[in-house]
């Protein structure tokens, strides 16, 4: 009887111990669980990480070919303000010289005009006073100039036949 007693007790302990170590076999498996979800989560947090991460350095990549396309397009405008400028001042160089030329030309048409009419005045003295010969020249006998429109104007010159 002791001995069935000492099995009872020792299997009454069995039972006892097998219920706790079931107990904790749950709590473990429910930590387990637990550990592989959060293993789980880091995980996905680990790969959205490195997901961010490219995403980031892509961007940083972008940003950089943009920088340089910025830049580069920046000289060329800076190189076209430049040509636009040289341009201007080389226009307003050759203003002033066409308007220094056309007042020149203004200047010599009217002293043109003035020594035209200088030699008309001379002629008709000449004409008037009898010359050489006494007798009266026509306008026929005077080689008439004209005066020429066009770009460039010639000087007038009136040749008197003698």
């Amino acid at each position: 009887e002791v001995q069935v007693e000492e099995l009872h007790r020792l299997l009454a302990g069995m039972e006892k111990e097998h219920r706790s170590l079931l107990l904790k076999m749950k709590e473990g498996e429910a930590e387990l669980a637990r550990l592989r979800s959060v293993e789980g989560d880091k995980l996905a947090e680990q790969d959205r990480s490195a997901q961010l991460e490219k995403e980031v350095a892509m961007l940083r990549e972008k940003i950089h070919h943009l920088d340089d396309m910025l830049k580069s397009q920046q000289r060329k405008v800076r190189q076209m303000i430049e040509q636009l400028q040289n341009s201007k001042t080389v226009i307003q160089a050759k203003d002033a010289m066409i308007q220094e030329l056309k007042e020149r030309v203004a200047y010599l048409e009217a002293e043109n005009l003035e020594m035209h009419d200088r030699i008309e005045h001379l002629i008709e003295k000449q004409v008037s006073w009898g010359g050489p010969s006494s007798r009266v020249r026509s306008k026929s006998e005077y080689v008439s100039s004209k005066r020429l429109t066009g770009p460039k104007p010639l000087p007038l010159i009136r040749v008197v036949e003698t």
